[in-house]
């Protein structure tokens, strides 16, 4: 398996942002930071020189991915710093698509004080890094098996369910090439499952947790979907909904106002959605809908399906809601064996979803419109101050010559 097109990188720095379109190799213009997606490895090289300012960082202060992987020990004298891990270590997410195998991880640098000082000379930096891996081909060079299979065989391959969560561009068409957003953009989100030879299905998002890392438990949360279909991050200030009607019987596809989590330094949101199917046939239920809110009818509003299945929604009570089932650290259990040919369910996560322009003590980004208001409020500060200059000048003319009359 070899990499076509390996790389998606984002690297924020200066208070920037430079998207590299999938290469098989990427480095920035000067060398400081160079990735490379082998078959099973990701070799990342790290210029101590990162920023380009002569303040050379620590290496002990780079991490790369979830688990806080280390990297290979180097020598003062060296001017790099290496990591050399494999696709599935060090945490790194794996998200299947049609056409590709994606590895998502980050290089963080977070600077620590040196001995007793108090005060940091670099930023911290988290740089997002996807590796592409084409599914196309045939890897294996064994005989090829008859067309011919055993009954049983037949069931089992129907069994297999493949699911998906994609972020897409505002028409639909395609995946959005960019995880970027501004506070205030919407988002659009793609539900899929791949059924193959399996008989036609119907596909539902039972729950959706946003989080500011990969663990979908961990805190702060934002619940998006719940109570087995209720799209209720829709009910307050937020237009997110359900897209009606589907493209397809197996897509299901909505927008979330995006968010960022108060009192966060954190500038990233993953998305986890527990996805679930049934047969087409079945009409649907409280335990099997696509709820959004109407604010313009104050009511719920299905995307298929009697009205009366949205009603549970304004109760909060269709069931075990998922917010309780986080909470006992359960999600949907499988269904038996007997069942699966019928009803499967699995969790994904998309993500992450980058915003720019936030601000914080540890931010490495500025907000055009924060540094024109600073700007405006200097300028109006240092107009005000020669203002009241000329006025207690004038002031002290005026004394000076009532107390000294000219002869």
């Amino acid at each position: 398996m070899a990499p076509s097109c390996g790389l998606f990188i984002c690297f924020l720095l200066w208070g920037s942002l430079e998207l590299c379109y999938p290469q098989p190799l990427w480095q920035d213009r000067v060398s400081r930071l160079v990735v490379k997606c082998l078959e099973a490895q990701l070799v990342v090289t790290v210029s101590k020189d990162l920023f380009g300012t002569g303040k050379l960082i620590k290496p002990a202060d780079l991490t790369l991915g979830p688990e806080g992987c280390k990297p290979l020990v180097s020598l003062d004298t060296d001017d790099v710093v290496r990591f050399e891990v494999g696709l599935h270590e060090c945490g790194n997410n794996l998200q299947v698509s049609k056409d590709s195998l994606v590895y998502s991880t980050f290089l963080l640098h977070n600077p620590r004080p040196v001995g007793n000082l108090s005060i940091l000379r670099t930023n911290r930096m988290k740089v997002p890094i996807e590796c592409h891996f084409p599914r196309q081909g045939n890897v294996s060079s064994q005989a090829i098996l008859p067309t011919w299979v055993p009954f049983r065989t037949t069931v089992f391959s129907e069994e297999k369910l493949a699911f998906f969560l994609y972020l897409m561009e505002e028409d639909w068409t395609s995946q959005k090439r960019s995880p970027t957003f501004q506070l205030g953009d919407t988002a659009h989100l793609q539900a899929e499952v791949h059924t193959g030879s399996h008989v036609p299905l119907l596909l539902f998002v039972d729950h959706c947790v946003a989080t500011p890392t990969l663990n979908r438990s961990a805190s702060p949360s934002h619940t998006i979907v719940d109570f087995h279909g209720c799209l209720v991050d829709g009910l307050f200030e937020a237009s997110s909904a359900f897209k009606a009607p589907r493209p397809g019987p197996e897509t299901l596809q909505f927008t979330v106002d995006m968010f960022q989590f108060a009192n966060d330094s954190r500038n990233t949101v993953y998305i986890t959605c527990h996805l679930k199917v049934t047969s087409a046939d079945q009409a649907p239920d409280q335990l099997n809908k696509a709820c959004s809110f109407s604010k313009s009818t104050n009511s719920w509003v299905p995307v298929e399906g009697a009205a009366e299945v949205c009603q549970c929604c304004a109760e909060g009570n269709c069931g075990i809601s998922a917010r309780s089932r986080r909470l006992v650290g359960q999600w949907h259990k499988p269904a038996s064996r007997s069942r699966r040919h019928v009803t499967e369910e699995a969790d994904v996560t998309v993500g992450p979803l980058i915003f720019l322009g936030k601000t914080g003590n540890h931010g490495v980004e500025s907000s055009p419109s924060s540094l024109t208001s600073v700007m405006l409020g200097l300028g109006l500060a240092v107009l005000a101050s020669l203002t009241l200059a000329t006025v207690v000048l004038g002031l002290a003319r005026w004394r000076q010559a009532a107390f000294h009359p000219v002869m």
